[in-house]
């Protein structure tokens, strides 16, 4: 038997036989070739393990030297936790802020660097936006105490830091937080001009990071004293006026090089809040703001009590000028888009006419301010924005605060809040154009999509409706059933884009009861389609842009591409047959207008009373009222057919005065039996049934009237000069 253990041990074979049997086998020295591999192999990958090991063990005895135990083990067991979320924080907040220095590309220095006039719809001057680098003067130059005031009160670390002060920013949070709220900013001076040239004023995290970010690439690129420089240049103070230079003039009448010690502690605290503080608008407060400099000086350790005394006891005058009350929202938002236009020409001296209506405006400010003084403390309300938008797209008026000297962010155009109920036309809008009308039915019950299960407001059906009863009772149940049963969230993306929606819209199932952020300039704009019957709003605050030579660069009835249709006649007939129910039989009753002028409109309220809206239109205008907070705390039970409604009425009231009323396109009976044109000016109405008193509009001209008289005038100015021969003949 052959053993196995041995194979080579087998029977034996006869010679001949095993010379037969061999023949065409590898010769036996091969097969120990392999075998002398195959032990390399095994005696190798052997060696490297143990050596490998050796290793180890020398590395861990090595090691073990430093091993600590105890407290000293928890603190190093936290510096190393600490080190490596620090170099993964890092790296996240590098990837977040590579956009940031997107904008450090080609010539940023000169960036937005406009002089800009803009003037009303009339022709009058209404502010300034941009730098004048004529007005600037070198740092040398400038008096010692102006510089020290600056940096006492802006930035007292400001030659010790590399942009982002940590002694200063851990003493802010600090003070804060003992105070409970936001009464100290660490950001640097660095900062600020990171923000002045590359960023806007949106309240965001990313911002702040991309600022941060920013702000040592300036520090790495730019001298301290080239930062100071760009810093006082392009600073706005307040007035129209932009750079420290530039201030000293309007509100001293002199160079910068020669104000006294308490006009330079004034100028120095602009730059905390410039229209809050502006002296020719508000001297006392200007004053207070001086005195509150020269204490930081003397806290500072930069002067003494004794050098600041003659300043205290001696503040500045100012300059008398007119007042001007600048629209600084509107503004803000124009020198943007001329900024969005700037691509279209050379020129950076610029002279720009706007839409805006300076009597609707100064009507739609008083009605947010009177609002908020009146009512805000009722329904814990502390903010609200306004846009009006005339038939046609032209902005009207724009109101994106309660106050521009406290924070110049624009929630007119900027903030994101949920629209409410007031989102759900675009729902309906669809349904128009797929072919149901206002009479069509459908069921308000309960319904389910997914795992969300909407609800109306105090948990009530009613059964089987109409979409007029649904979207005036404002149900929440109809739009959802809509979207989920015939159409899907596409359509209804898709809709609010076309009437004029630019904020991106949420593809979510709950977008049909307003959960997708929009802004108030969003929605006048779509609601303005309603009106303008069906045709796109095509709202624009720039009506032309000359240069200073009087050349007309841009004409937006000229450059821009005419109103295409977004919605059809049949289905904008409908809508506003719907529309013009809510302020009659719905939720909006109070913004129903005096003397009978036809409104259509629609309320919003959000989620915990967060946010409340009235949008609403006439033949002539548009509206768009939001109230809330900025922290996004709820109010007390505020609804959009309260103080939102309130606030419309007493808007649309004065801007429909002494107007030719145009009708809303397809409903019945769209005009007043009584003309408003023939009413005289009321008297204050009653407040104590929840109302606003009703402001009076002065006679005006009409948009048609006035085309003609500029068009006259333009005419007159391209006539040819009469020959003295026909004038003499003429004689």
């Amino acid at each position: 038997m052959e053993d196995p253990s041995n194979p080579e041990d087998g029977p034996k074979t006869e010679p001949g036989t095993q010379q037969e049997s061999g023949a065409g086998k590898p010769p036996r020295r091969k097969r120990y070739f392999f075998l002398r591999i195959d032990s390399w192999i095994d005696s190798t990958l052997w060696n490297a393990g143990f050596r490998l090991g050796e290793a180890w063990e020398d590395i861990t005895i090595f090691f073990r030297r430093f091993r600590v135990r105890g407290w000293k083990r928890i603190v190093f067991e936290l510096l190393g936790e600490g080190l490596t979320l620090g170099a993964a924080g890092s790296v996240v907040m590098l990837m977040l802020a590579m956009p940031a220095f997107e904008a450090t590309q080609g010539d940023w220095r000169n960036r937005g660097n406009f002089a800009v006039t803009f003037l009303d719809r009339y022709g009058n001057v209404i502010g300034h936006r941009g730098i004048i680098h004529e007005n600037s003067v070198p740092v040398d130059q400038l008096p010692d105490y102006f510089i020290k005031a600056v940096l006492a009160t802006e930035d007292r670390r400001f030659f010790d830091h590399f942009g982002i002060d940590v002694i200063g920013l851990f003493r802010a949070v600090t003070v804060n937080a003992q105070a409970g709220g936001v009464v100290q900013g660490g950001s640097t001076l660095t900062q600020q001009l990171a923000k002045n040239i590359f960023l806007n004023n949106e309240r965001s995290i990313d911002r702040k990071i991309k600022e941060a970010f920013l702000a040592i690439w300036l520090e790495a690129n730019l001298s301290k004293k080239e930062i100071l420089s760009l810093y006082l240049d392009r600073t706005y103070m307040g007035g129209g006026t932009f750079g420290a230079a530039a201030a000293a003039q309007f509100y001293f009448g002199k160079s910068i090089t020669d104000v006294n010690l308490a006009e330079a502690a004034m100028l120095a605290g602009l730059f905390k809040a410039p229209a809050k503080y502006a002296p020719h608008v508000n001297l006392p407060a200007a004053r207070a703001r001086a005195n509150d400099v020269l204490s930081n000086l003397v806290q500072s350790g930069l002067m003494t009590e004794g050098q600041v005394i003659a300043a205290r006891r001696n503040p500045a005058s100012v300059v008398d000028r007119a007042q001007i009350d600048s629209p600084d929202y509107f503004l803000d938002w124009s020198f943007d888009e001329v900024q969005r236009l700037a691509t279209r020409f050379p020129e950076r001296s610029l002279i720009v006419r706007t839409t805006i209506d300076m009597g609707l405006q100064k009507a739609a400010e008083d009605s947010i301010q009177s609002s908020l003084m009146e009512y805000g403390e009722r329904y814990h309300a502390k903010q609200g924005a306004s846009v009006l938008i005339e038939s046609g797209g032209a902005v009207r008026a724009m109101v994106g605060g309660s106050d521009y000297g406290e924070s110049q962010f624009n929630r007119a155009t900027k903030a994101l809040r949920q629209p409410g109920s007031s989102f759900k036309i675009y729902t309906y809008s669809v349904a128009m154009e797929n072919g149901m009308t206002p009479t069509s039915t459908i069921v308000d019950a309960p319904i389910t999509w997914g795992n969300w299960s909407p609800h109306n407001y105090e948990n009530r059906y009613e059964g089987k409706v109409t979409l007029t009863q649904a979207i005036t009772q404002s149900i929440n149940t109809v739009p959802v059933r809509l979207a989920k049963e015939k159409f899907g969230i596409q359509p209804i993306r898709d809709m609010a884009k076309a009437l004029g929606v630019e904020t991106p819209i949420r593809n979510d199932k709950t977008i049909p009861i307003g959960t997708s952020e929009v802004t108030v300039l969003d929605q006048a704009t779509a609601y303005a389609v309603f009106p303008a019957d069906g045709m796109q709003s095509r709202r624009h605050g720039i009506e032309q842009i000359t240069g200073y030579d009087g050349k007309v660069i841009y004409d937006f009835s000229r450059d821009e591409p005419s109103a295409k249709r977004v919605l059809s006649e049949k289905a904008t007939s409908y809508m506003n047959q719907m529309l013009t129910q809510v302020p009659v039989i719905g939720t909006g009753r109070k913004a129903a207008l005096d003397n009978g002028i036809v409104i259509g409109g629609k309320t919003g309220t959000t989620q915990a009373y967060r946010d409340a809206w009235f949008i609403g239109f006439t033949g002539n205008y548009t509206c768009a009222v939001w109230f809330g907070n900025d922290d996004y705390t709820s109010t007390n039970n505020m609804t959009g057919g309260t103080l939102p409604a309130m606030t419309f009425k007493k808007i649309m009231d004065y801007a429909n005065q002494g107007v030719v009323l145009k009708p809303i396109p397809g409903i019945s009976n769209p005009f007043p039996v009584q003309k408003p044109q023939t009413v005289a000016a009321k008297k204050p109405a009653d407040t104590t049934d929840g109302g606003l008193p009703p402001l009076v509009r002065p006679r005006s001209l009409s948009v048609d009237s006035t085309k003609i008289l500029r068009d006259i005038g333009e005419r007159l100015k391209t006539a040819p000069a009469l020959e003295a021969q026909k004038l003499a003949a003429a004689e």
